[in-house]
């Protein structure tokens, strides 16, 4: 049994390169595959491994005072979602290049939890739902109610925000895949006048595993080998083809005219069409 472990924290952490060589000294002796970011506002990580390793990484870990209180989200893996181990240092732990005043550490939005925010679907409340993904990432799956941004990176909030001026005196809930990167955009929200600011706590994970096939419609997008999850349910399938427009929950890495690559939803029998250009 492989378990994937997905967890993050913005917390003041001042000995990052020396954390980093703990950490990797961990995984490696767990035989820990998958990614950790570390940097001075936290911590922001997705393993994989098998299911007993695992649980001997999550009491090591939370050994550390810093980390005592974090919540994981855990999925049920193969043994293949990460090629290898990567621990790094970076100067943010998910690049949006905002002011350095924007500190989730201090100031956030309100923590919707789950629970809550299935309750607000079934009487009827009156919210909008900001996706704070890339729109790729939307486009296998999102929440009743959402706007998309149309992001493409992270870093691209500061530059799009006006679109979303005309939300500025609704009730918003901000969306992701675990929270950490809807943490720091709804901080930056507020500190740009939003008043109404919640965001999703543990973000789309923790919600699907409570309310699979529950206002949630599709797939939820990984930055994996998986490419998407779900966690079962009555749902409704979402995707479409970028050609045709058929019905599939399927990326692929596909080459763009100008060289660069994207992900994008094909069917098969349209990515078979592309040859060379698409790959899983």
């Amino acid at each position: 049994m492989y378990t994937i472990l997905l967890f993050y924290k913005y917390v003041t952490i001042k000995d990052a390169p020396n954390l980093m060589l703990y950490m990797r000294g961990l995984c490696e002796g767990l035989s820990l595959t998958g990614r950790i970011i570390l940097a001075e506002e936290g911590i922001n990580g997705t393993l994989e491994g098998k299911t007993e390793e695992v649980e001997k990484f999550i009491k090591y870990f939370l050994a550390d005072k810093r980390f005592k209180d974090i919540e994981f989200k855990k999925s049920i893996g193969k043994g293949n979602a990460f090629p290898r181990l990567s621990i790094k240092v970076r100067d943010e732990i998910v690049s949006t290049k905002l002011p350095k005043e924007i500190n989730p550490r201090k100031k956030t939005g309100i923590y919707l939890k789950p629970e809550e925010l299935h309750a607000w679907y079934e009487e009827g409340k009156d919210f909008v739902v900001i996706d704070m993904r890339n729109s790729y990432e939307i486009k296998s799956g999102y929440f009743d109610k959402t706007i998309d941004p149309g992001m493409s990176a992270s870093r691209e909030l500061s530059d799009i925000v006006e679109k979303l001026r005309i939300y500025q005196d609704k009730t918003i809930v901000a969306t992701c895949t675990g929270g950490v990167r809807c943490e720091k955009m709804s901080a930056y929200l507020l500190h740009e006048g939003f008043k109404n600011v919640y965001q999703l706590h543990n973000g789309i994970h923790s919600y699907m595993e409570k309310y699979p096939g529950k206002n949630f419609k599709g797939t939820l997008y990984t930055f994996d080998n998986r490419r998407v999850m779900d966690f079962g349910g009555e749902r409704e399938i979402v995707g479409r083809c970028i050609d045709c427009d058929a019905v599939t929950e399927d990326y692929y890495d596909f080459k763009k005219e100008d060289g660069g690559e994207e992900q994008a939803l094909f069917c098969l029998s349209c990515a078979e069409k592309k040859g060379e250009k698409v790959r899983k």
